[in-house]
């Protein structure tokens, strides 16, 4: 599944969305002619992809992008994840 904001509704990105199996779930701009559907509950999800990328980009090294070698930069990602998420569950326990 494809979330994106309205900037991004577009027939040729949904058509690519869809060629790649993907399903597009874009809120249609309001000058929109004909009707797409849209699902506001999954829309929601999008926030939860929003506010990650906002922790994630605290981290001065990922945020900069330092690391030279696509490897290296995955894998201090992976780290900044897995200190958010043990962060998360430290607070909840």
């Amino acid at each position: 599944m494809l979330l994106a904001d309205r900037g991004y509704d577009a027939d040729w990105i949904r058509a690519l969305a869809s060629q790649q199996g993907a399903w597009a779930n874009i809120p249609p701009k309001r000058n929109r002619k004909d009707p797409i559907c849209f699902s506001p509950d999954l829309y929601r999800a999008r926030n939860l992809v929003e506010r990650f990328f906002n922790k994630i980009k605290q981290c001065r090294r990922i945020a900069t992008r330092y690391d030279k070698l696509a490897a290296n930069y995955l894998a201090f990602i992976k780290l900044a994840a897995i200190r958010i998420w043990l962060r998360f569950y430290e607070s909840a326990s």
